[in-house]
């Protein structure tokens, strides 16, 4: 059963702001100084968009970017942002659907990950891996448990509301840094946000 966050997407924002300020979208902008001139980028789970604006704001045009939402709603309000002369194509489809050709510069993946159990994680990050280049960064921001309670608390409340509301299928976080290992990955770069509850990380191949 995929998520379904057309039940959120008219909130979603505005309750990432309320719980968190900017602090989801510093760790997307910290990650998106990374994409060189010219890059061909895939973003996965893209939301309501707000990436793309941020994308835009860096480089104004020249990129060409593949754009994949599984939610109609929050891809009816990504195609409404501002992208400048960068050429987007918009997919609204789940991820592990998708025949796409290989040979991704850049791959963003901002909270996604989380939204999953470990077997599903799996397969997807197997699917993305195959589409990245060999020389090409993998972006990625997501949640992470440092031993802090209130991290463990906040983190539960999460994944309650949105498996009632969305209908998501993870019930806690799963071992995302595991894949990255398994596969080779290094980390070349990372800072953490929000009591390094929140961790933005680039790695190559």
């Amino acid at each position: 059963m995929s998520a379904n966050y057309n039940n959120s997407a008219w909130f979603y924002d505005k309750l990432s702001v309320l719980i968190y300020g900017r602090v989801l979208i510093d760790a997307q902008v910290y990650l998106l100084h990374f994409i060189p001139p010219s890059a061909n980028i895939l973003i996965v789970g893209g939301g309501t968009g707000g990436i793309l604006e941020e994308i835009t704001r860096i480089h104004s045009s020249g990129l060409q970017i593949t754009y994949i939402e599984i939610a109609a709603d929050m891809m009816a309000l990504s195609k409404r942002r501002n992208t400048g002369g960068n050429q987007v194509t918009f997919i609204n489809a789940a991820i592990e659907n998708v025949p796409l050709l290989a040979g991704f510069d850049i791959i963003i993946t901002a909270f996604l990950f989380d939204n999953f159990r470990e077997q599903t994680l799996s397969k997807i990050f197997v699917h993305l891996h195959g589409l990245l280049k060999t020389d090409g960064l993998w972006l990625n921001a997501d949640f992470q448990l440092t031993g802090k309670w209130w991290q463990k608390l906040l983190l539960k409340s999460m994944f309650l509301f949105f498996k009632i509301v969305c209908q998501i299928e993870a019930s806690r976080l799963p071992d995302i840094d595991r894949q990255f290992e398994q596969h080779g990955y290094k980390v070349i770069a990372e800072k953490m946000f929000f009591g390094d509850f929140v961790i933005s990380r680039v790695y190559n191949r």
